[in-house]
């Protein structure tokens, strides 16, 4: 037994030493990889993350679609989401991958986590105030990905895209950093498919008028030009009417708002406060109360996880057709 105890002993230092076992070898050598990818007007390379952090839904859901849940170190994910992680596609994705915070993302989470790489957007995750940037987690060899959208207002130069190319941008990209690049491109050729769908069957006359709901009594704090909402919008057949504002999210004066007589307000729904209550106030606002919107009582709920960059995008513009219809619209 002592004979055979050493021989195996030894054959296996034989094998650790000489071919490190085979399969073995797989992940460190395709860590040692990398590829060039252009984000937010910066050519960055990237080595195959090991410890990956993803920062809110956009992110995570994201990292989720192109099946990469068990690649993840963990998620930051704001306790205001829980309502729309409930409602998920990928509700057991987010089971099975650590929360490492229900804060905002910051430097102490990553570092404690020892991550190797964060998917964050500029100023909803990375964010210079509160000293979580992609400068300073490079300093530290940490890599980061910012979205593709929320390059409109970052750096001297910034980059514009529009939001839904900037969706395609983001899951192309991450196919090419995680290696799953066959599964990234058919996720988008599907997501341009039905996108297509929906333009072709937009209805004859002036588009509806959208007026997108986040939050804000004294002022309300609506989507811009630039974010997801505006491609949900525009491919259910609709018209943002704060399209022409070219920012991502933004507080508007109601003035604003009653001066474009929405038809339909969409009502953004997470766990700030209750949709029923957002709705109820939009309901008894005097300033609101002679558009058609409120009139006609055409209110939509948008689910967070749709509103924000992600994958969920396009069915949320479907389920926003389906409703434009059911109005006439």
């Amino acid at each position: 037994m002592k004979g055979n105890t050493a021989a195996l002993a030894s054959g296996l230092v034989l094998c650790l030493l000489v071919t490190a076992c085979g399969a073995e070898t797989a992940t460190p050598a395709r860590a040692r990889d990398t590829v060039t990818v252009s984000n937010c007007g910066q050519r960055i390379e990237y080595p195959v993350p090991q410890r990956p952090v993803a920062y809110d839904m956009s992110s995570t859901e994201k990292m989720f679609a192109l099946g990469l849940a068990d690649r993840m170190r963990g998620i930051v994910m704001p306790s205001t989401a829980d309502p729309s992680v409930a409602r998920s596609p990928w509700r057991r994705d987010y089971e099975r991958v650590e929360t490492l915070s229900t804060d905002v993302l910051s430097l102490e989470v990553v570092l404690a986590a020892e991550a190797d790489w964060v998917l964050a957007g500029w100023n909803s995750g990375f964010s210079e105030g509160r000293g979580i940037t992609p400068e300073k987690l490079e300093r530290l060899g940490i890599r980061s990905y910012q979205h593709t959208e929320s390059c409109f207002d970052y750096g001297p130069d910034p980059v514009r895209v529009p939001p839904l190319e900037a969706l395609y941008t983001d899951l192309l990209d991450l196919g090419r950093i995680f290696r799953v690049q066959q599964r990234a491109q058919r996720l988008v050729h599907d997501l341009k498919e039905r996108a297509e769908d929906l333009r072709e069957q937009h209805p004859e006359g002036d588009p509806a008028r959208v007026f997108v709901y986040d939050s804000g009594t004294d002022e309300p704090f609506t989507s811009g030009g630039q974010a997801a909402p505006e491609a949900i919008v525009s491919l259910a057949g609709g018209r943002n009417i704060l399209s022409g504002t070219q920012q991502r999210w933004t507080t508007v004066g109601w003035e604003r708002v009653v001066e474009a007589d929405p038809e339909v307000i969409a009502v953004v729904d997470y766990g700030d406060r209750p949709v029923e209550e957002k709705i109820r106030f939009l309901r008894s606002f005097p300033p609101l109360s002679s558009t058609p919107a409120v009139r006609n009582n055409r209110f939509h709920v948008l689910d967070y996880g749709s509103a924000v960059s992600g994958p969920r995008n396009v069915a949320a513009a479907e389920k926003l057709a389906e409703y434009l219809r059911s109005i006439g619209r």
